[in-house]
């Protein structure tokens, strides 16, 4: 299982980078192969406002539908329109091509309620 060091993780299996301002989302490793073959990736819009916790679009594989979950509350700036073609990114390369949404986080102190690498791999185990 690829796990970037650098990279914040939450219980819903979502992947955070940290860009300056800006965070980076998208679906970790143990997801995508948990999931199967991706299909189709429905995201948000840019402009939508994400709440921590709540949906913001889902995955579907071959073998169901996923809800992906906002780590953080925020503004999406930008949206990886590369997956409403090639679903198949999620599987490929999770953290690099299949990043999802770019997200102006609305608060910054929510970023303490991540994982780190080693705590998320933990959970992954426990599963």
């Amino acid at each position: 299982m690829s796990l970037p060091k650098d990279f914040k993780y939450s219980e819903e299996h979502e992947w955070v980078k940290v860009e300056g301002e800006k965070v980076r989302i998208g679906i970790t490793d143990f997801a995508q192969s948990e999931l199967g073959d991706i299909v189709f990736v429905e995201l948000p819009e840019v402009g939508d406002e994400l709440q921590a916790d709540e949906p913001f679009g889902s995955v579907e594989s071959v073998k169901t539908v996923s809800e992906l979950y906002a780590p953080i509350s925020g503004k999406v700036v930008e949206v990886n329109e590369e997956l409403e073609d090639s679903p198949e990114f999620v599987n490929e390369s999770p953290h690099e091509k299949a990043w999802m949404v770019i997200v102006e986080p609305s608060d910054q102190s929510e970023m303490d309620n991540l994982m780190d690498a080693e705590a998320y791999e933990k959970m992954t185990k426990e599963d």
